[in-house]
């Protein structure tokens, strides 16, 4: 299993945004909240925008979102 990288919160923003499907719905100060509609049921997550974002933060987040973290490493390493 790889190690989940040290990355910005706008930069995981960027990545569920472009790779995954997911839409901002809202900001709320430092946290923006991502959905997606899959098959009639919406998925959603929240993201904080902060400098670096802990692996726990993270895991959450994708947990959150539905997405293996596999799945997302693979979506960082492709250009």
């Amino acid at each position: 299993m790889s190690r989940l990288p040290r990355l910005l919160g706008e930069d995981v923003v960027k990545v569920l945004v472009s790779e995954f499907g997911f839409e901002v719905s809202r900001q709320r100060s430092s946290h923006v909240v991502l959905v997606k509609h899959v098959g009639g049921r919406k998925i959603g997550t929240v993201v904080p925008l902060h400098r670096e974002l802990k692996p726990g933060t993270l895991m959450g987040i994708l947990k959150l979102a539905e997405i293996g973290k596999d799945e997302f490493i693979k979506a960082l390493e492709d250009p």
